[in-house]
């Protein structure tokens, strides 16, 4: 195998504007070998390729920045592909480099022979295969050119085996591949404009796409020339800080009761990067009769999770917000009651849901109002789990102006959160990261906390512990179906594995709750593992949940008729 073609692939991924390539070494030397010696790339070695690709789309959505994912042919890119399908579904740049086998194995048995390209089909912007060496740095530019472009996404690049036996010859190296952006004509924004000019009761609702495009200041410019409240969805947290006045919370099954008000009570919505995805529209049931107007920079996302909208805007979501926002009248007198309306139930959201004397029987609650005032500049790395669905919950979780997110997208899949913790930490520049999950989602991200701990990353580790696996139980407990299984019978030494590591695990009562995530703050800071287990109730529901899958109903104090002290509160 030709060392030469892997450091032509250095250079070009390098030269394209990559800086970071995860990834498993293969029996001879590769691309992560490297990318080891190359001056301008980290290589990050991990011990699992679905936990490498996992880190490798979370450093993603922490810098913007396209990354890169080397495997080998057949079971390594199959072990990476439900990540991978994780990271198309939340538009993270990211390059994958694998091998084909010898063309003489292609369907006649070759060791490891898999049809990688039918795999990726479902999550790829695009699919290169490289027949010969001459044809590697077209190959992958091009791929960080698509990673990057349009709708960010997960380029892969084939390497035939017969390419890595070639000699790649010089290539001319253009600088860093440019994100192209783009604004909508002039008559279309015209159009919108007097869409959201006419509405009486406007919503703004920012996505992962609006938060990747960093439109967070131009949104929250044009909200406030609009006069509209501003909402989100789970990935678009972080885009607009939490504590400005106009933001009421994530829209769906994360809308926190009484804000759930505001995105029913809308009769027009500008949705900013965001396909308005299933969990998205959970209890929105007036969603189908509002003026719909959206931005995204993916013509696909138009009318994809509802009806057709009444203007549809193809351009960056932060230059077309800008342009938008200059076609906008003054904001109209006539909205004045509707701010009013949202700014109280943003207040009573506030009472009802950080009063510290209605956490008692909330552990879950208590550790992340503990964690807002004690970690409040950390990247939080959330989970797809059952109580951890109270960290989406605004006011009970916040991201504030220092804090950033990450979270799974439509895909969900349990484990994400621990596994791309080293990435997104690798990123974080010196801020902490901590993630936010369930027993049994770090149990499935385990195999990356070896990784966190060789590198000197801290981490702390939030565990939400029910004993099993939650939401099955949850949903089975609901028919009355049988949840036996759902319950662990033998844990995983989750804790011993950490302390085995280096790092520190405790499970703190009630009240010793802030002590611990003090402490856990302390050891994350001197590069080393931090675990606090809060045990938590099968009734330990988040409102979203409870009011949409649990016939039960809503939670009372979440329902309770609004605080008339806040009535005559200013607009906000």
């Amino acid at each position: 195998m030709s060392a030469d073609v892997w450091q032509r692939a250095a250079d070009c991924l390098a030269d394209a504007g990559c800086e970071t390539v995860f990834g498993l070494p293969t029996d001879e030397p590769g691309l992560l070998d490297a990318a080891d010696a190359h001056p301008k790339l980290r290589a990050v070695g991990v011990r699992a390729h679905r936990a490498g690709a996992c880190m490798a789309v979370g450093h993603a959505q922490i810098t913007g920045k396209p990354v890169v994912l080397a495997l080998g042919a057949g079971p390594p890119f199959g072990d990476a592909v439900t990540a991978l399908v994780e990271g198309d579904s939340v538009c993270a740049p990211l390059i994958v480099v694998t091998t084909r086998v010898p063309a003489e194995g292609l369907g006649r048995g070759g060791f490891q022979d898999v049809d990688q390209a039918a795999l990726a089909a479902a999550f790829t912007t695009t699919y290169l295969r490289v027949p010969n060496a001459g044809a590697l740095t077209w190959a992958l530019r091009r791929a960080v050119h698509m990673s990057v472009n349009g709708r960010p996404g997960v380029s892969v690049v084939e390497i035939a085996h017969e390419a890595t036996e070639g000699v790649a010859g010089a290539q001319p190296y253009s600088g860093p591949v440019r994100r192209l952006r783009s604004v909508p004509a002039d008559d279309e924004l015209r159009r919108a404009a007097g869409v959201l000019a006419a509405a009486e009761r406007p919503l703004l609702l920012l996505g992962g796409g609006a938060r990747a495009a960093g439109a967070g200041p131009a949104a929250l410019a044009l909200a406030e020339r609009w006069g509209a409240p501003v909402m989100t969805t789970a990935a678009g947290r972080g885009a607009v800080p939490e504590d400005h006045p106009l933001v009421c919370g994530s829209v769906g099954l994360y809308a926190t009761p009484p804000l759930e008000t505001v995105q029913c009570g809308a009769d027009t919505v500008l949705a900013v990067g965001s396909r308005l995805e299933e969990t998205a529209r959970m209890g929105w049931d007036t969603l189908d009769e509002v003026a719909l107007v959206q931005i995204d920079c993916d013509p696909a996302a138009f009318g994809g999770g509802m009806a057709e909208p009444a203007a549809a805007l193809l351009g960056d979501a932060a230059q077309t917000a800008s342009r938008l926002t200059a076609l906008l009248p003054e904001r109209s007198p006539a909205r004045t009651d509707w701010l009013r309306g949202a700014a109280r139930a943003r207040r009573t959201a506030w009472l009802s849901w950080t009063a510290e004397g209605d956490c008692a029987a909330s552990p879950a609650r208590t550790a992340l109002h503990a964690l807002d005032e004690i970690l409040p500049d950390a990247v939080t790395v959330h989970d797809n789990g059952l109580n951890d669905i109270w960290s989406y919950h605004w006011p009970v979780h916040r991201v504030g102006p220092r804090g950033r997110t990450v979270v799974p997208g439509e895909q969900t899949m349990l484990g994400f959160g621990t596994a791309a913790a080293p990435g997104v930490a690798l990123a974080a520049q010196g801020r902490p990261t901590v993630v936010v999950c369930g027993d049994g989602g770090v149990e499935m991200g385990l195999d990356a906390l070896p990784t966190a701990a060789e590198l000197g990353l801290g981490l702390v580790l939030l565990v939400f512990d029910n004993q099993g696996y939650g939401w099955p139980r949850l949903l089975r407990t609901e028919v009355g179906a049988p949840a036996g299984l759902t319950r662990f019978a033998r844990p995983m030494p989750v804790d011993d594995i950490v302390r085995a590591l280096g790092g520190e695990a405790v499970s703190p009562d009630l009240d010793a709750i802030p002590a611990a995530l003090r402490r856990a703050r302390e050891t994350a800071a001197s590069g080393r593992i931090a675990l606090v287990r809060i045990a938590v109730a099968d009734g330990d529901v988040p409102p979203g949940v409870r009011r949409l899958f649990l016939t039960e109903g809503p939670q009372g104090a979440a329902h309770a008729e609004e605080d008339r002290s806040v009535e005559g509160g200013d607009p906000i």
